[in-house]
């Protein structure tokens, strides 16, 4: 397999600037990039390396990056808006793949970046999307995970933990994910319109002990979706499932790909 080469750059994507890496090899010319989208708190590092290991088993090009309030990118904008998830997946999201030439994208996302890659697929041309987490609802089990989150915040050293990442944006970063998903305005935020128009293979990944959401998420998207969706269910695996249960995670990104790729 040809030598892989990984570089960052920064993107001006509509008016924010985004940070994003390549990982890229010659045997991944003239196929479907992989495309990361991370969680709600994430950002490329706290993938934990884990799109290495899916570019190394598939042979493809890979390319992650960080929404705005993410790593080095574009601080948020505050207050966040309600639909934050949409404005992502039918602005920023198609205007940084049109810049960077990537088309009919493998679509990998991780909780809120499951979601991006679910309303996108609806909206343009994927080969596929495989996701991990991904909510289309509020649950009263999301409420209570968040809340739980938000006690921790302090007591835990969270904000350090994730200045780490994040930089000074972190304290934005993590109040307008809680203040947004604990907002009575949100309670009845529902994306789920969007899935019928998704006409793609579709994997859909949850831990069985997933603290933010029951496995009746996955089973609802399963079902608007259709016959092209497949789920698996971890044992022993909560709400991250690269790292909690990373090689049965691999494994099954990898599988359905080979099974479905048509390159």
């Amino acid at each position: 397999m040809s030598e892989q080469i990984t570089t960052d750059t920064f993107e001006n994507v509509l008016d924010k600037t985004l940070r994003v890496r390549h990982l890229k090899r010659d045997s991944g010319r003239d196929k479907p990039t992989l495309v990361f989208l991370h969680e709600g708190l994430g950002c490329i590092e706290l993938w934990k390396g884990f799109p290495d290991l899916v570019a190394k088993e598939t042979g493809l090009n890979v390319m992650i990056y960080e929404r705005q309030g993410y790593g080095a990118s574009s601080p948020l904008d505050l207050p966040r808006p309600l639909n934050y998830l949409e404005i992502e997946a039918q602005e920023y999201l198609p205007q940084l793949l049109q810049q960077l030439g990537i088309k009919r994208p493998i679509l990998i996302g991780h909780s809120d970046g499951a979601t991006i890659a679910l309303i996108y697929a609806a909206l343009y041309p994927v080969s596929m999307v495989l996701t991990a987490a991904a909510h289309v609802l509020v649950e009263d089990l999301t409420i209570a995970g968040i809340e739980v989150a938000t006690q921790h915040y302090h007591k835990n050293k969270v904000c350090q933990k994730l200045e780490k990442y994040h930089g000074a944006k972190a304290p934005d970063l993590f109040w307008a994910w809680a203040d947004t998903w604990l907002n009575p305005a949100f309670r009845n935020w529902n994306a789920s319109h969007f899935l019928p128009a998704i006409n793609c293979p579709v994997l859909l990944v949850q831990g069985k002990e997933d603290e933010f959401a029951t496995l009746d998420q996955i089973d609802l998207i399963a079902k608007e979706i259709g016959s092209q969706a497949k789920i698996v269910v971890l044992d022993n695996c909560a709400h991250s499932p690269h790292i909690q249960a990373k090689d049965k995670f691999l494994d099954a990104l990898c599988a359905f790909i080979k099974r479905h790729r048509t390159f």
